[in-house]
């Protein structure tokens, strides 16, 4: 029978098993951990040591998993997620360059980052190779990823979290997106498939649509119907949860770096986009730390307290750049070339409870469309000072940086600031699911997401082989019965994710998506009795709201899926 704790005793819980340092004897000596471990590169660390130590104070800033655990050791990977190439550099026999691929995949999984790649560039299961037996196909190769991950993170507290994207004009779109059908086939995996804007128009138009391979440019190896491909892929996610979709094009487009990179895959959540080597460095926001007089008609966000933590996070963040190890020098090089952070919100619906707004609805989708603007303000306005500081990332043009989609929409004297001195940051921003962290601040909701339930149970993994379940009152409900002294009841504006429409799902994460220059992790959670055709509808909405991606889960599978990477490491 699950445990029930406070919001403190499982802070306590998930700090024990997570984030602890030996030697440590409260959060609060992780948050000094942390702190000073940051501010050592800095030119006055006596400074930023006070300073970081006071964002991080109340978990008002969450940084991400990687960093709790190992800010302060020299070894310690600091970075949650990476995408590598499915493939290793240069000539050679695919399959030997798949095995190097696979080795740089289980160096950094044994590290604790999590591994996104892109199986597009695998050519189509039975196809003729150069020498050996006939390819195994984009599947296969996914096949011997997982076992590796489970071979060699066996016994470990993360279990590592996998992301295979493909996409749909590959030959073997269909099988991939079928690859999660069997029961625990891929379990360590998410799955996305690539969509192009062609490929939208090709399925609102009934037009057939040619699978090449190499995707793109070679020959067409069959034609089929586009929307009846759509539907089989959505058919799959309606079943299994498997495979999300990536609106590959407007991604690329929104790309602060699209001058110089092509992005094909993210981490394993979907929130950061990445090139190959590239890595995710991410930290979020508590917004209920934000809200003054809650539960009272005086209740609102503090905006400026809000911002001066965003510029302090984007500066703490940062900093783990240069004080972090990495599994490949190739991971290194991109990171420091690039200095890409994800600063992201978590606790939001729990800071829309306080604020008397329920999720969804026109208030809510405001409020925090005005969070998330006054966080990009924030982080950009720091990220320029940074620069004429500490200098431009190394990769920086400002002039190409200010022509793209993201930073045309940047206020003025914004624009100004990185056209005078650059950016220290290419990329600043990405809302991640924050699944451990959340819980790590007394079982906040996570991200972006609405809050599942008043009371929650889980079972959470607290060492290696030892797993406890553990039930939760959610943190807004937990305070508005303080405040008023109801033993029982619920705030006025609480809603729980069943009771909101997948449309309210949608219309929060295009709220915050303008604001944003990588990507928002979210899950349209839908009852299982839900058609098909409902379900398919949520996936039109993503694309015609202008969404980066869509993820929906229909429980029918509640029991394979639970055996998934359950998020990002963190």
């Amino acid at each position: 029978m699950a445990a029930e704790l406070s919001g403190a005793e499982l802070s306590r819980l998930v700090w024990e098993a997570k984030y602890r340092a030996p030697g440590e004897a409260a959060v609060a000596d992780t948050w000094a951990r942390i702190a000073a471990a940051t501010a050592a590169v800095e030119r006055e660390p006596g400074l930023w040591r006070g300073r970081f130590r006071a964002l991080l104070e109340d978990f008002r800033f969450l940084p991400g998993g990687r960093i709790q655990a190992g800010a302060g050791d020299p070894a310690a990977v600091l970075f949650n997620c990476f995408v590598l190439p499915a493939f290793g550099p240069g000539p050679g026999a695919e399959a030997d360059r798949a095995l190097d691929a696979l080795r740089e995949a289980v160096a950094t999984l044994r590290a604790g980052g999590g591994v996104g790649c892109d199986v597009s560039g695998a050519p189509p299961a039975g196809a003729a190779a150069e020498r050996g037996p006939p390819a195994p196909g984009p599947v296969g190769y996914l096949h011997l990823w997982d076992a590796a991950c489970r071979v060699f993170l066996a016994g470990a507290t993360r279990q590592g979290a996998l992301m295979g994207a493909l996409r749909c004009d590959h030959p073997d779109v269909e099988a991939f997106a079928a690859a999660k059908t069997a029961p625990g086939a891929l379990s360590r995996f998410n799955l996305s498939v690539a969509v192009t804007e062609a490929f939208m128009a090709a399925v609102a138009a009934d037009a057939d649509w040619p699978l090449r391979f190499p995707v793109e440019t070679g020959p067409v190896v069959r034609t089929v119907r586009a929307r009846g491909l759509w539907t089989r892929i959505l058919r799959c996610a309606y079943e299994t949860g498997d495979p999300g979709v990536l609106f590959i094009d407007r991604i690329n487009a929104e790309n602060p770096l699209a001058w110089r990179e092509r992005l094909a895959a993210t981490n394993p959540c979907g929130e950061v986009p990445l090139p190959d080597y590239g890595a995710c460095d991410l930290g979020s926001l508590n917004l209920t730390r934000f809200v003054a007089a809650p539960f009272t008609p005086e209740a609102r966000l503090d905006l400026a307290g809000l911002a001066e933590a965003a510029a302090a996070a984007v500066r703490l963040l940062d900093d783990v750049i240069d004080i972090s190890a990495f599994p490949l020098a190739a991971q290194a090089d991109e990171a420091r070339a690039t200095r890409r952070i994800g600063l992201g919100i978590t606790g939001l619906a729990d800071a829309l409870v306080m604020l008397g707004l329920r999720y969804g609805e026109a208030a809510s989708l405001r409020a925090a469309g005005e969070a998330m603007r006054t966080i990009r303000d924030a982080a950009y306005g720091a990220s320029a000072g940074l620069a004429r500081e500490k200098g431009a990332f190394p990769a920086c043009e400002a002039e190409r940086l200010l022509a793209g989609p993201f930073a045309r929409r940047l206020p003025e004297p914004l624009r100004a600031a990185i056209a005078r001195h650059g950016l220290r940051n290419s990329h600043l921003l990405a809302v991640a699911p924050a699944g451990s962290i959340s819980l790590l601040a007394g079982g906040i909701s996570p991200g972006l997401e609405p809050i599942f339930a008043a009371v929650q149970e889980r079972t959470l993994r607290t060492s290696p082989g030892e797993t406890r379940a553990v039930r939760w009152t959610a943190a807004s409900v937990a305070l508005w019965r303080r405040a008023t002294g109801e033993a029982a009841g619920l705030p006025p504006a609480f809603a729980a994710a069943h009771d909101i429409p997948a449309d309210a799902h949608l219309d929060m994460q295009a709220a915050l998506q303008p604001y944003v220059d990588q990507a928002i992790s979210k899950t349209v959670n839908v009852p299982v009795e839900t058609p098909f055709e409902d379900f398919a509808r949520i996936y039109a909405g993503a694309h015609a709201r202008g969404l980066k991606g869509c993820t929906a889960f229909r429980p029918a599978r509640a029991q394979v899926i639970a055996a998934a990477p359950g998020g990002c490491p963190g």
